[in-house]
């Protein structure tokens, strides 16, 4: 300051030095000016110093309370994990309360009261909501009311495992309403239609802000999905509740029972898909027996009856069920497939055993009592396996076996695939939903899908893998299903012989009505085969065409000025229709290579014509 300040002289009240001499027009320089921007220098230079050190003092402070008292927040932040799983079970169960009162108190009742008029059967209601009225008493009388009551005495007796040990059995009442569910579907959209009173009553509830904008659909499946929550909710209570908890035992007892409840619900999903199952086999082939309780399908697939008395071959589809197997030959249809029955053989009795045909490979000969069938596979399963050997390389091509789990797979589009690609069935929106293995990035069913394993590259969280990948990663490296997925991971090879060849979209029929667009993918298999598929990414091929004894016709008479072809076999025909003539004559000219015989590749190369087809032209 003695620095700063070269005189010492006391300004008087209006700011000014008395020996500040004024200049005439000029306003007077105020002292301090520069004393005060030092002092504000200063003070702030100290004041940064001053909170540094507070900082590192409030650090070390709450360092040394973390280390003081590690236990009790893990203690605290435990119980506090389980609490929010009870409050999150309870907030959900008042959630679904309020859907099953909107089920049996809005839109039973309101049906039933019309009904009641003559508009509709009173069965036809029933029908539709089976046993919901039982539903909506237990949850709504007894369940969410314990529910409540523990939520509320949680500090004093905290524990959810004994509330739902003592309801857990009265889930099996779903069973009813899961095997009842498809049926019920099937009468809303039968009355919708047929009766304006039935379709004004529920389009009117649907209207109501208590519907969300949702549908009578929608709210009738949430009873399916709600077993499986209580299922989920309480396996990861489980998991976070210490063993010797007092409530560790009754989460326990409860967990298996509600779990045995879901499998009895599946179980119920699984008859009611059977069923459904026989009602489109007998649509298709139209014998009544076929709808049969005892009746249990197992199997179907196209397959070449061999003729007795010459060497043609004549493409079959067979039905197995439990009791016995149908023989069917394709008939022409507009209204989906259709099959004429050729004949019945009942498995009583019936022997199966290879047969070894000079002309024909790959036969087998079915023997009962009442015909003997000499069958010729069409390398099907084969081919299966080796375009899904291909699908896996693509979509893994980065993965090795080392690398599972320790890596983010490629997932594949929900839309590219019509079938599991692990069991090969079809998906549904209800009951066969897809799901992506998080190991390989498969999609797959809730069945091939239903084992978990602590993944490197998430954090070593517990992530859905499908089967073989879950027997990789939790087995040897490399031995996982005989070492099939290994070999599939690191395959970076050609699929082998049955490889494409040549694959693109036709049109695909006898009618340019019914025209249907197909993925046709010719093989170098031997004998050589085409497949045709819904998609490309299909592994499971629609049916197939063996060219061996087939005949090309380059312009069909029936459809002169098109781009089509047709491929003639004893007594039946082919026609397919191209996009361009470029690409017409590009499958005439490898169709004709197959069925004379393919040459050995002495070079190659691939060609993309329009952005359809694919094919490779040997030379």
């Amino acid at each position: 300051m003695n620095g700063i300040v070269q005189e010492n002289k006391q300004p008087t009240a209006n700011g000014m030095r008395q020996n500040d001499k004024m200049e005439e027009g000029k306003m007077p320089t105020g002292y301090g000016s520069k004393f005060c921007c030092q002092w504000t220098v200063a003070t702030t230079e100290d004041e940064k110093i001053h909170n540094e050190r507070a900082e590192q003092n409030e650090e070390e402070k709450q360092k040394q309370e973390e280390r003081e008292g590690d236990e009790p927040k893990n203690k605290e932040s435990t119980e506090q994990k389980l609490f929010n799983i009870a409050t999150e079970l309870l907030q959900t169960e008042k959630a679904y309360v309020t859907r099953l009162h909107l089920l049996d108190q809005v839109f039973c009742s309101r049906l039933t009261e019309e009904a009641g008029r003559g508009s509709f059967p009173p069965e036809v209601i029933r029908n539709i909501f089976a046993n919901i009225s039982s539903i909506y008493s237990f949850h709504s009388q007894f369940l969410l009311p314990d529910l409540e009551n523990c939520i509320r005495h949680w500090c004093e007796s905290p524990g959810l495992g004994k509330v739902l040990l003592q309801h857990a059995p009265f889930l099996r009442m779903y069973a009813d309403y899961v095997r009842n569910f498809d049926h019920a579907m099937e009468l809303v959209r039968t009355w919708t239609e047929r009766s304006s009173a039935f379709r004004n009553i529920i389009q009117d509830i649907q209207s109501q802000g208590i519907c969300s904008k949702l549908t009578l659909q929608h709210h009738m499946l949430e009873p399916i999905q709600r077993v499986p929550r209580y299922e989920m909710l309480l396996k990861d209570y489980l998991k976070k509740l210490p063993e010797d908890d007092l409530d560790y035992e009754f989460t326990q007892k409860s967990l298996q029972t509600i779990s045995m409840a879901a499998t009895h619900s599946n179980s119920a999903i699984q008859k009611a898909e059977g069923l459904k199952r026989l009602l489109e086999i007998y649509e298709m082939v139209g014998e009544e027996e076929v709808v049969n309780p005892t009746n249990e399908f197992l199997r179907e697939g196209r397959l070449l009856k061999l003729a007795a008395r010459n060497t043609s071959a004549m493409e079959r589809h067979l039905f197995l069920f439990n009791n016995f197997l149908l023989c069917c030959s394709p008939k022409f249809s507009l209204v989906g497939q259709r099959f004429t029955v050729r004949c019945r053989i009942g498995m009583d009795g019936m022997q199966v055993q290879q047969t070894t045909n000079e002309d024909h490979p790959y036969t087998f000969q079915i023997s009962g009592r009442e015909r003997i069938l000499e069958l010729q596979v069409i390398r099907e399963a084969i081919d299966v396996f080796q375009k899904k050997n291909e699908t896996f390389r693509l979509a893994s091509r980065e993965l090795t076996t080392e690398e599972l789990g320790k890596r983010a797979p490629r997932w594949i589009r929900d839309n590219e695939v019509t079938l599991c690609m692990s069991c090969m069935e079809p998906f549904n929106a209800l009951t066969r939903r897809r799901h992506h293995c998080r190991a390989c990035g498969f999609v797959v069913c809730w069945k091939c899908s239903d084992y978990k394993v602590a993944l490197e590259y998430d954090g070593y969280k517990l992530n859905k893998v499908c089967k073989p990948c879950y027997a990789i990663l939790t087995g040897p490296r490399g031995e996982g299903l005989d070492g099939k997925k290994q070999r599939m991971l690191e395959s970076k090879a050609s699929p082998g012989p049955a490889d494409s060849v040549m694959s693109g979209f036709l049109q695909y029929g006898d009618n340019p009505q019914t025209w249907q667009r197909v993925w046709s993918v010719l093989t170098r298999a031997e004998p050589p085969v085409l497949y045709l598929y819904s998609i490309s990414q299909d592994l499971k091929p629609l049916f197939t065409i063996p060219l061996l004894g087939c005949s090309v016709e380059a312009f069909p008479q029936a459809f002169q000025g098109q781009s089509c072809f047709c491929l003639t076999q004893s007594k039946t025909s082919h026609t397919f229709t191209c996009d361009s003539l470029d690409i017409k004559r590009s499958w005439l000219s490898a169709l004709k290579v197959a069925m004379t015989g393919w040459p050995d590749p002495i070079s190659s190369h691939i060609i993309t014509v329009s952005g359809y087809l694919h094919s490779t032209v040997y030379s």
